[in-house]
């Protein structure tokens, strides 16, 4: 199969034109007219991901290998001594970013992972109605992401409607109508911000909220009829 034709297949699943304006996804590596036989997905691209993958294949990621605007390959530095290797070993790659967290991540992690219906979706966010006091409820969302600890703002005993965007949401703060906020990578202005106008925040981690991409993918994948493999995607953080 064509990587056109997996292409327009991943399109219709989820179209790129929903992506961000500032986002990278769609086709970053390779020839339409290739021919494809075996497909890796995962999260990111990393250097031993690489190594690990058969010749002609197409990698299909989450996250976008080339985000901002390239002036230059430097093969010793990042993202260019990943992308010479895939070159190399002619591995094409499409990234499905924000696209894919509008039409598909954040329902799989409101409903499978954390096990709440969706109240409400606005674009990036997804609203959940839980009603639970804030201590017991932020135990349980740090089990169902692996997280060593939960990672807080607390701004209220009791949460009531709590607004998930899984990977790094923080930008959004001002608008989220809830008692808390579920996102990731929450920096120390973000939980000041989110403090000064009473909103819980509860950081559930980029890597953590994002893992189950492959997993989603692989699903629909299937009716496609090639052998799709899913990467044991790593997060460069360590807990110790």
């Amino acid at each position: 199969m064509k990587i056109a034709d997996i292409y327009k297949f991943l399109d219709e699943l989820s179209p790129f034109e929903l992506q961000e304006s500032w986002d990278n996804s769609g086709l970053l590596l390779g020839d339409f007219n290739q021919e494809i036989t075996k497909i890796v997905l995962s999260v990111d691209v990393d250097e031993s991901l690489i190594e690990e993958m058969p010749r002609d294949a197409l990698l299909i990621t989450h996250h976008p290998i080339i985000f901002g605007g390239l002036k230059q390959l430097e093969f010793n530095k990042y993202p260019a001594n990943l992308i010479q290797k895939m070159i190399k070993k002619n591995i094409s790659n499409i990234a499905m970013h924000t696209n894919f967290d509008q039409t598909h991540l954040n329902e799989f992690v409101a409903t499978k992972i954390l096990g709440y219906k969706i109240a409400q979706k606005d674009g990036f966010v997804a609203y959940l109605d839980v009603d639970e006091e804030f201590d017991a409820f932020a135990k349980k969302v740090a089990s169902a992401f692996g997280l060593p600890h939960a990672k807080c703002v607390k701004s209220s005993n009791r949460v009531k409607r709590v607004a998930l965007t899984t990977g790094s949401g923080c930008s959004l703060i001002k608008s989220i109508d809830a008692d808390c906020f579920l996102t990731g990578d929450v920096k120390y202005h973000d939980a000041m911000e989110a403090k000064s106008i009473k909103l819980s925040l509860i950081d559930i981690g980029h890597f953590e909220s994002e893992c189950f991409f492959a997993e989603i993918l692989h699903q629909h994948l299937k009716f496609l009829g090639l052998e799709a493999i899913i990467s044991s995607s790593k997060n460069p953080f360590t807990y110790i």
